[in-house]
C-alpha cells in the first residue's frame, strides 16, 4: 500500500492526501488546456511518449508537505502553439485545481516541455521528405 504522505488531524480524525492524487489531480489539470498533446513517460533519457487516460500520474512528480506541495510536469506539446503561453496556462490550471480539491498550498509548478507533436499528417510529411532527401 502506498505510505500516505500528507496527513492533517482535526477534531474528527486524520486526512491524508498521497503524492499520487496530487499527481493525477495536476495530470488532469495539465491535458485539460489547448496546446497540450500529452504527458510525457521519460524523465530519464529524454524519452518521450506519449501517455493516454489510463495512468494520469506519468509525466508528473509531486512532492507533498503538511500544508504545501510542489510539481513537477513533463509535458508534449502541440507544433505550432506558443510554448511559453501553453506552460503559463499549465500552471495556472494546476495550481487553482489542486488548492481547490486539496487545501494544499501550490508553492511551485515546474513545466517541462519534452518533445513537440507534431501530428499524424505532420510526422507523415516529414517521413517522406526525409525519404526523398536519402534517394
Amino acid at each position: 500500500m502506498e505510505e500516505m504522505v500528507n496527513a492533517e488531524k482535526n477534531k474528527f480524525g486524520v486526512i491524508k492526501i498521497s503524492e499520487e492524487v496530487v499527481s493525477i489531480i495536476a495530470g488532469l489539470a495539465a491535458t485539460e488546456i489547448k496546446g497540450v498533446a500529452g504527458m510525457s513517460g521519460g524523465f530519464v533519457g529524454g524519452i518521450a511518449e506519449k501517455i493516454g487516460v489510463k495512468n494520469l500520474s506519468k509525466g508528473i512528480k509531486a512532492v507533498v508537505g503538511e500544508k504545501e506541495t510542489a510539481v513537477d510536469l513533463f509535458v508534449i506539446v502541440d507544433y505550432g502553439v506558443k510554448i511559453p503561453d501553453v506552460a503559463y496556462q499549465i500552471q495556472e490550471n494546476v495550481k487553482k485545481a489542486i488548492e481547490t480539491m486539496t487545501g494544499l498550498n501550490v508553492v511551485e509548478v515546474n513545466v517541462n516541455v519534452q518533445g513537440v507533436d507534431m501530428g499524424k499528417d505532420k510526422d507523415k510529411e516529414l517521413k517522406e521528405e526525409e525519404s526523398q532527401r536519402l534517394k
